[in-house]
């Protein structure tokens, strides 16, 4: 599973209109920011395009999740730099590290655990990475689009 495709009707609603969209969605990012800088985000009929600066590459691929697991949102391009030393934007957005995963009906994040570490009682490892998306570790909903480090 990729980063860049998301499901249009899943997610959170934060906002009411195309017209509102790019600005609740960059308000969105930045009440949690993981770490970017000079955020601007454009919305087009389900297609978020972002543009700034990451401290990192956990920092950019959270940002790209925290678009797209916003209702009404299809797809997130991504323009964003990274300060990190040699690395390219397309192998830190989708490196051999982490799989993202989509929440299925009946998951929790000690069922995906135990899928992916063999230990149900590892889900804060999960949680951890991706603090910014889940506020909440047993407020998880079908549909949304997770990070799963596997290092």
């Amino acid at each position: 599973m990729g980063l860049f495709d998301f499901a249009k009707d899943i997610g959170s609603k934060i906002f009411g209109n195309d017209a509102e969209a790019a600005e609740k969605i960059t308000s969105h990012i930045l009440a949690n920011n993981p770490g970017i800088e000079n955020l601007t985000a454009a919305y087009s009929d389900g297609t978020v395009t972002l543009v700034g600066e990451a401290n990192t590459s956990e920092a950019a691929q959270k940002v790209v999740l925290m678009a797209g697991n916003v209702q009404g949102v299809t797809e997130v391009i991504p323009k964003i730099s990274i300060a990190e030393a040699g690395i390219d934007t397309a192998s830190a957005l989708e490196p051999e590290n982490v799989e993202y995963y989509i929440i299925q009906s009946g998951d929790s994040l000690s069922k995906i655990a135990k899928k992916y570490y063999q230990d149900a009682n590892a889900y804060p490892r999960i949680f951890d990475a991706n603090k910014e998306v889940i506020q909440d570790a047993n407020l998880i909903y079908p549909g949304q689009k997770i990070r799963i480090p596997l290092a």
